[in-house]
């Protein structure tokens, strides 16, 4: 039986028709918190940049608004979040998970588009969604807003540096708008994965064996040596934190950066 499983046997209180936003939610991390949050009872809207992945995820979801928009695109987040307005009636929560890994390189190789790309998609774009979702979680007497950071937002990441920097970037934001939006009873909280299992994760494995010349095998024995559990953490696993943040049992975390990671040292 999965995590995911496990969780949905019982109903979390508060997650029952709560009306969410999930960046990137087609996909992934993202998908796997859809899923969870559907399987509450939550009334989802989603976007993504994978029109193939929408299709599939509209299938799969069922009641849910699934849609084509680049976070990193002012004009694309506004027509987004106008559909939730005019489909949801408003909005409850806001999971800012979209994001990139950006390029593995020496500083010095790194070109300014490709700097300006991740930070562009993973710090800007949750600017841009709290900005279009913050009027309406006020009109809803208040909600929640989860920022997707990563355990490279509190340790730095050698040859990661575009990706450490927006995810060290996010915890500031999630800080301030936790001190911002509390008196309107919003909280705001960040996530921090570690080395989540997955086609992701195995492509920044390969492209750090190759930027230090090992072999896959020992890259990956590498970063788990530096996890406490010696084990990676699964998308489930950021699912149901996710659903624990959201619902009425996490109703007083605001402000926290919570690692769901196995405990990394150090990357």
């Amino acid at each position: 039986m999965s995590n995911l499983e496990n969780i949905n046997q019982f109903q979390l209180p508060g997650l029952k028709g709560q009306r969410v936003v999930i960046t990137a939610g087609a996909n992934g991390i993202g998908f796997a918190i859809a899923k969870a949050l559907s399987m509450q009872g939550a009334i989802l809207a989603i976007c993504d940049v994978d029109d193939t992945a929408i299709k599939f995820a509209r299938k799969e979801l069922g009641n849910c608004l699934a849609m084509n928009a680049d976070v990193s695109d002012p004009a694309a987040v506004e027509a987004f979040f106008e559909a939730v307005k005019q489909q949801l009636g408003g909005l409850d929560s806001l999971i800012n998970n979209a994001g990139i890994a950006g390029p593995t390189s020496k500083i010095e190789d790194i070109s300014i588009e490709d700097w300006k790309r991740c930070i562009d998609i993973d710090l800007t774009g949750q600017f841009l969604c709290a900005r279009s979702a913050v009027s309406m979680i006020k009109e809803a007497g208040g909600g929640s807003i989860v920022n997707m950071s990563s355990a490279a937002g509190k340790h730095g990441y050698a040859f990661r540096t575009p990706y450490s920097s927006a995810k060290f970037g996010i915890i500031g934001l999630t800080q301030s708008l936790a001190k911002e939006l509390g008196p309107d009873n919003i909280r705001v909280n960040a996530i921090l994965p570690g080395i989540v299992e997955g086609a992701r994760m195995e492509g920044v494995i390969r492209n750090r064996a190759e930027q230090i010349g090992v072999c896959y095998e020992d890259m990956e024995a590498e970063y788990l040596k530096n996890i406490s559990l010696r084990r990676m953490v699964t998308m489930d696993d950021i699912a149901n934190t996710v659903a624990f943040v959201l619902s009425d049992v996490g109703k007083n975390l605001s402000g926290q950066s919570l690692a769901v990671d196995g405990n990394v040292e150090a990357l």
